[in-house]
């Protein structure tokens, strides 16, 4: 008797699943190394795209879009936000009245991903854009943000209150061209593998400026997309 995925879950579906785990050990690392926790959620931020990539050149299945909202529940809503709350434990302590406001920004940003992802799955999957901020675009942020050095929780916490906010937001953000997703992806890797201990050995200024390139380009699209960044017919 064969395992019930067997035949129904395609090559995507796997890549799909591996954001998810990533996504796990992210959360799981948040309580040990910020850090390490933000370079593996630009991991599965990359995961994420790379889903998208073999869909469309494997093709997809029936099931595709519901994994694809499950794994970044995982990835872009929990662990970002436990990135978050575990940043603020170290300085702030939970148990004090401004911890317990930086606990309620953090399950705010869980509570507006899910529902964001869910609305994305009924809505919008098959548009060519979507309202409200991108769950993986708001996790990136996030992670940049510490990779940069900005571990403040006066920094992190009304971030991940504004990200929330913005993913219900009435504002529509096109899809990343190709070629841009491309080199989004290209900053994120670089991100990942040189601002690691060894990295830092490694690219020292170097590892550091494409953190806070990353951070600049995604605020940028986070700013300037809906209104200057237009899709191609």
């Amino acid at each position: 008797m064969q395992p019930r995925f067997v035949g129904r879950l395609g090559l995507a579906d796997a890549v799909t699943v591996s954001n998810a785990a990533l996504g796990f050990v992210a959360a799981v690392a948040s309580t040990v190394d910020v850090e390490l926790a933000a370079r593996m959620l630009l991991l599965a931020a990359i995961a994420d795209a790379l889903d998208g990539v073999v869909a469309r050149r494997r093709g997809g299945t029936t099931v595709g879009p519901y994994l694809d909202s499950l794994a970044d529940v995982a990835s872009f809503g929990v662990a970002p936000a436990l990135l978050v709350a575990m940043t603020v434990a170290d300085s702030w302590g939970l148990g004090e009245p401004r911890g317990l406001v930086a606990l309620a920004g953090s399950a705010l940003f869980v509570a507006t991903a899910v529902t964001r992802l869910g609305l994305y799955t009924a809505y919008d999957s098959d548009a060519a854009e979507t309202e409200g901020v991108q769950t993986t675009l708001a996790a990136t942020i996030l992670a940049a943000t510490v990779l940069a050095g900005f571990t403040s929780p006066v920094v992190l916490v009304p971030l991940v209150v504004l990200l929330a906010a913005l993913m219900l937001a009435p504002i529509t953000y096109p899809d990343l061209h190709a070629q841009d997703a491309l080199v989004m992806g290209v900053v994120q890797a670089a991100a990942i593998l040189l601002n690691g201990p060894t990295g830092r050995r490694l690219a020292g200024p170097v590892g550091e400026g494409f953190a806070y390139g990353l951070l600049f380009l995604s605020l940028a699209y986070l700013l300037l997309g809906p209104r200057f960044y237009w899709r191609r017919d």
